[in-house]
Formats: structure tokens, sequence, C-alpha cells
């Protein structure tokens, strides 16, 4: 047979935390992605414009935000498939 498509849902599960969670006010939901290969800076830019003002430019990730795919760490240009944790930590402080 055929290579076996990406589940129509395209969902991936988004972990906020610290600073991010409050926020957002969210820690945790289902986001489904706006494209089939959406990296982990694209997720970003769409949770951005999801909680920004109508008409708003995109926001890119910024480079003290670390990401984590499946309690990996990973770079922002990693690619995400459906059913991946996704989750966004701010920067570390204090000490």
């Amino acid at each position: 047979m055929g290579h076996q498509a990406a589940p129509p849902d395209n969902q991936v599960r988004v972990r906020l935390f610290a600073a991010l969670r409050e926020q957002a006010g969210w820690g945790e939901r289902e986001i489904r992605l706006d494209t089939g290969s959406a990296s982990a800076a694209d997720l970003w830019r769409q949770l951005a414009l999801e909680a920004a003002p109508p008409g708003s430019t995109a926001v890119d990730l910024p480079p003290t935000i670390r990401v984590a795919i499946n309690q990996a760490f990973a770079t922002a240009d990693t690619p995400l498939r459906p059913g991946d944790e996704v989750a966004f930590l701010p920067p570390i402080t204090g000490g």
C-alpha cells in the first residue's frame, strides 16, 4: 500500500510554563496546526496571532524561549508531527 497520510485533525498538544502560562491564561491545550508542515516557531506565531488583536502581525519566537518536543529540547525550526507535545519554556530566572 501507499504512504499513510497524517491524521486529518493535525493536532498537537501545547504546554506553557511559568510566566508564559500566566500571560496566556492557560497551561495546556490541543492546537490544530494551520499547515501540514509546521515547526515550533510556526506554532508560536499561530498562538501569538490567536491571542493578538485582529489585524496584528505575527510575533516570532523570542530567542530566549526554549522549546521541548515530546519532552526533549529541540530547535524552533524542528518540524512538528500530529500528536506531538510541544512545550514552551521561558528563560530560567533566579539563583
